[in-house]
């Protein structure tokens, strides 16, 4: 049998959270959103497009990490009973080897997925009880940080956590660092965490990753304009903004943004005018590209041990697994 236990946070509080970022980064010198809000209900299936788009590779690279080295990694985790965190799980697709795996084996865990959106939560609990019996599973929606100090007042087992998807890539490296940092005061010496982390390459394969030609990542970008319409009464004309990506290959930062292509004024709710002037970008994400040595080196200033690492055949992607010092 399967036990499945939901914790949501309620819907006003998200949307008044909503409201404010958007502002905030809309009335800053450089504008900008933040690339959480993208994962709305539409936003997630926009999503699955991307990673099936013939130009994506990070999700096919992972794949293969997972389908044929699942079993390696689970033998890092054996032993006393542990909680299997993850932070954006997505479809769990990529897990779903991992999951699998410890199943297999009698692992005693349960499985704690979190996620800001409440519709891949909803989605995981559906889905996943069904596609592996067995499986304990708690879905916990909100912030990352949040949601893990959450789990501190309702289990004290050991931790594994898993942060897949390249998605530590949406940050800077001091943000990483920052961010691998926190995480770190939210574990206990000898837990574990698994990070995945694409690797710099040819220039142009990275930027085809953001550009792809049939414009899903395009319509990705835009479609948070249309959730702030639609959720905080706005009127952003869609037809008035041009998705631009660019990629430096000496930082190893991919960003996108969307351009105003004319002079506009743009209302938010019954008060909030924003006014953007012909050409000014909206700085929407970042997709940070890693050496090795970088990885290992976020890991050390984080407070943990590089203690393993696994990568697919073309050496363009590491999922790599730290102890906590």
């Amino acid at each position: 049998m399967f036990s499945v236990t939901s914790t949501r946070k309620p819907a006003g509080h998200r949307l008044s959270v909503f409201y404010q970022d958007v502002i905030n980064g809309l009335k800053a010198s450089q504008k900008y959103l933040s690339s959480k809000y993208f994962y709305d209900e539409a936003g997630d299936k926009i999503f699955q497009q991307i990673m099936a788009s013939p130009e994506y590779y990070l999700t096919r690279c992972e794949m293969e990490i997972m389908q044929h080295q699942s079993a390696a990694m689970a033998s890092f985790f054996e032993g006393e009973p542990f909680d299997l965190v993850e932070l954006g799980p997505g479809d769990a697709t990529k897990s779903l080897h991992l999951l699998r795996e410890l199943l297999k084996r009698k692992t005693p865990f349960t499985y704690y997925p979190i996620d800001i959106s409440s519709h891949v939560i909803g989605s995981l609990e559906d889905k996943l009880p069904v596609s592996l019996p067995g499986l304990q599973l708690q879905g916990l929606n909100g912030e990352y940080m949040d949601r893990m100090e959450y789990m501190e007042n309702i289990s004290q087992r050991r931790k594994i956590v898993l942060f897949m998807g390249a998605n530590i890539g949406n940050m800077t490296m001091q943000q990483a660092t920052h961010f691998c940092r926190q995480l770190h005061h939210r574990m206990r010496p000898g837990d574990l965490s698994l990070i995945g982390f694409d690797l710099k390459k040819h220039p142009g394969t990275i930027l085809d990753a953001y550009n792809d030609r049939q414009g899903v990542t395009r319509s990705f970008n835009l479609n948070l304009l249309k959730r702030i319409n639609r959720e905080l009464d706005a009127d952003f004309n869609i037809g008035q903004f041009e998705h631009y990506p660019v990629y430096d290959p000496g930082s190893g930062s991919c960003r996108s943004y969307l351009i105003s292509r004319t002079a506009q004024e743009v209302h938010i709710g019954d008060n909030e005018v924003i006014h953007f002037r012909e050409n000014e970008p909206i700085y929407m994400e970042i997709s940070q590209k890693f050496t090795i040595m970088q990885t290992d080196q976020i890991a050390i200033n984080a407070g943990f041990v590089p203690v393993g690492q696994f990568f697919d055949t073309k050496k363009w992607f590491i999922d790599a697994i730290w102890v906590a010092a």
